[in-house]
């Protein structure tokens, strides 16, 4: 957890029960470090880069949050520096809840998960919208691989913090792709196993034919 996180996340109601059930000593040190904007590195570039989805939270004008799901090919969310996320906003139900709210409070929050390897890293950052033709050329096709969607505006996010959290309680799941990488090899045997077995029973067959 880095400090920034920590004095964004940690105010004093967060702080009276960390001293409550006695986990405000491992928390403290990580609110004392600079208050600068936390920097993405490496892994944290890798790791977004190579999500299919994420959940997005906004709040909205009367206090309520929101949690939206994006989803899109591997490479959709795309990171343009160490400070900065950017996004195709596809068209979706045409309910612009988070739009909406992106236009009374910018504050946002992201999870991206790796349920395969129980892995998850939560961002903060600010977000703002724009138009389509302000997608930064440095950041390549504004739909990678020929996606098929609509795309209507482009959201961009300065972050401010990230978190990576512990995989407890994280139940692996595994998409389709997923799933036939891993299984290919044993359908493989499978197949190499059944035309074994095949040419033995013919095998057979023939040794109990009459001379």
């Amino acid at each position: 957890m880095t400090s920034r996180y920590g004095q964004l996340l940690f105010t004093p109601p967060v702080q009276h029960h960390q001293r409550e059930h006695g986990s405000r000593p491992n928390y403290a040190a990580m609110t004392a470090g600079p208050a600068d904007a936390d920097r993405l590195t490496a892994s944290e570039a890798e790791f977004a880069a190579t999500r299919t989805s994420f959940y997005l939270a906004s709040t909205g004008s009367t206090g309520w949050p929101y949690v939206q799901h994006r989803g899109g090919p591997e490479g959709f969310l795309r990171v343009l520096d160490d400070r900065t996320l950017a996004f195709a906003d596809y068209r979706g139900n045409k309910q612009y809840i988070t739009t909406g709210n992106l236009d009374t409070d910018n504050r946002v929050s992201l999870f991206l998960m790796d349920y395969p390897t129980r892995t998850r890293l939560k961002i903060l950052g600010r977000a703002r919208t724009a138009g389509v033709e302000q997608w930064p050329e440095s950041a390549g096709d504004l739909v990678p691989g020929g996606y098929r969607a609509t795309v209507e505006r482009v959201v961009l996010i300065d972050v401010e913090a990230y978190d990576w959290n512990c995989p407890q309680h994280i139940q692996p799941r595994y998409t389709p792709a997923e799933l036939e990488e891993a299984l290919g090899p044993i359908r493989r045997r499978i197949t190499e196993l059944e035309q074994e077995n095949a040419r033995l029973k013919a095998a057979l067959q023939v040794g109990r034919e009459p001379a």
